[in-house]
């Protein structure tokens, strides 16, 4: 017997099926979620090699693109050559190998330039660090001798020995097994992180090596699921998505490059230490939207402090020029209008990726808000011209409401004449110059304080350790 779909008994029976079975589901998804959690948690770990794959191919497929479309197929038609189709799979693995040994390459020169700079200057922090202790002990004797301060800095001395004793036997000691497995567990967790980088890595070579057979089965199932109607909307909005990633990244990796160079140049300017790993850290930290640069920029700055104060300030000044120069004149002309998101949506995108997703959140965050916000708009939109109310957000910028029957604006009603409140706005006006001069003024005083005096201290502290190392010599001499 043939089952006939348009029986109301049939629909029935499948609906009740449906909601039975959508029941149990969510029974079991409440009263199990740590086993769901961990069946899902165990699942993706499993495509975590397919997710590097996806995100390797992602990054790669615009320099494919760019070798394929602008330099391999254009000098073959200048020479007039005629390419079968196993020479187009010819050329476009000889491209993805390319585009692949420059990645790696990149990778490698990375960590190349940052871990041994990184050794170094930790090697050089453990040298350089008695030096430190003993001349601040020596600084620290010397204010309390001159402000009589020994007993009471004796008995705080001696308090925060007893605490730092307890500390140590009560809370590190006993949690040492328990860093040993963290430790452990870390390492693992880098050897798996590698092996599914290398998995992702095979991945993508097959990805980009057939990209266009994908997309097509891609719009094959989307078109046999969907009505053409939403199956173009559909394809539209994920090229929109394409779109605004590619751009976004692109853009920030290139805008990251440019200011680590700049970073680099400048720190060379300066004289400064650990030049190459700092532009390094500035580059790569630039990456993520707006906390990215301090981010890079605080740790950059204690390393430049424990070699010279005096430089750690040069080096704020200058990465807060350089932040400046950044955010106001090379990132809106790389980017442009990418996003389109405002500066607050910016951060809320970031915070909202941040604390979901962690730092990979931050990086994403910015993108992906980007194309919830302009699906939003456009439903705004639709929504607007359905209901045939005005879809211009300028309309609705000093309007009191909208006119039920008309749909038209109504502005607000005229507001009181203007010689009515002009006394009011001179004396605020006259306030808001006098404080503004106030806090200038202040300004420049600090300003003049800090640049009169650093210097001096700056010049008393180097004395201090010349005069302890002299010290230090003497007695090595007389012995």
């Amino acid at each position: 017997m043939k089952l006939r779909w348009d029986n109301q008994h049939v629909r029935w029976g499948v609906t009740a099926f449906l909601v039975i079975a959508a029941s149990m589901l969510f029974y079991y998804g409440v009263f199990h979620m740590k086993t769901l959690i961990t069946g899902i948690q165990t699942f993706l770990g499993i495509l975590t090699p397919i997710v590097y794959g996806v995100v390797i191919a992602f990054l790669l497929t615009p320099l494919l693109n760019f070798l394929e479309k602008t330099i391999i197929y254009p000098i073959l038609q200048k020479k007039e050559v005629t390419v079968g189709k196993n020479g187009r799979k010819a050329i476009r693995w000889a491209c993805i190998l390319l585009c692949m040994f420059l990645f790696l390459a990149l990778i490698y020169a990375l960590i190349m330039m940052v871990l041994p700079e990184l050794i170094r200057s930790v090697m050089n922090l453990i040298y350089s660090f008695p030096t430190y202790m003993k001349a601040s002990q020596k600084w620290l004797q010397s204010v309390l001798e001159k402000w009589n301060l020994n007993s009471q800095a004796l008995d705080t001395l001696d308090q925060y020995t007893l605490n730092a004793q307890n500390y140590l036997t009560q809370n590190i000691l006993p949690q040492m097994q328990e860093m040993l497995k963290n430790i452990s567990a870390g390492v693992f967790d880098l050897i798996n992180f590698l092996k599914n980088f290398l998995i992702g890595a095979i991945v993508s070579l097959y990805l980009m090596a057939d990209k266009e057979g994908f997309i097509a089965k891609a719009k094959m199932l989307t078109y046999a699921v969907f009505s053409p109607q939403h199956a173009n909307f559909i394809i539209r909005s994920m090229r929109f998505t394409n779109k605004t990633f590619i751009g976004f990244f692109i853009g920030k990796i290139l805008d990251s490059a440019i200011i680590g160079v700049l970073c680099y140049i400048g720190m060379n300017l300066l004289s400064m230490p650990y030049i190459l790993l700092i532009s390094v850290i500035i580059g790569v930290t630039n990456v993520i939207p707006f906390f990215g640069p301090y981010l890079g920029a605080i740790p950059s700055i204690f390393l430049i402090l424990l070699v010279d104060p005096l430089q750690a300030v040069y080096f704020a000044i200058f990465i807060l020029a350089l932040q400046q120069f950044d955010g106001n004149i090379l990132g809106p002309k790389i980017l442009g209008e990418s996003t389109g998101l405002s500066s607050f949506l910016v951060i809320v995108a970031i915070l909202i990726g941040g604390g979901i997703f962690g730092i990979p959140g931050m990086i994403i965050g910015v993108p992906v808000f980007a194309v919830l916000y302009a699906a939003l708009d456009k439903l705004v939109h639709f929504s607007l011209v359905y209901k045939k109310v005005p879809d211009q957000e300028q309309t609705y910028v000093n309007i009191d409401c909208l006119d039920p029957e008309t749909h038209e604006p109504v502005l607000f009603p005229e507001e009181e004449p203007k010689h009515a409140q002009t006394p009011r706005r001179t004396a605020m006006l006259e306030f808001t110059l006098t404080l503004l001069k106030t806090i200038q003024k202040i300004l420049i005083t600090i300003w003049t304080f800090i640049k009169k005096y650093s210097l001096i201290i700056y010049a008393k502290v180097r004395q201090l350790i010349e005069e302890y190392k002299q010290k230090k010599n003497i007695k090595k001499d007389g012995q």
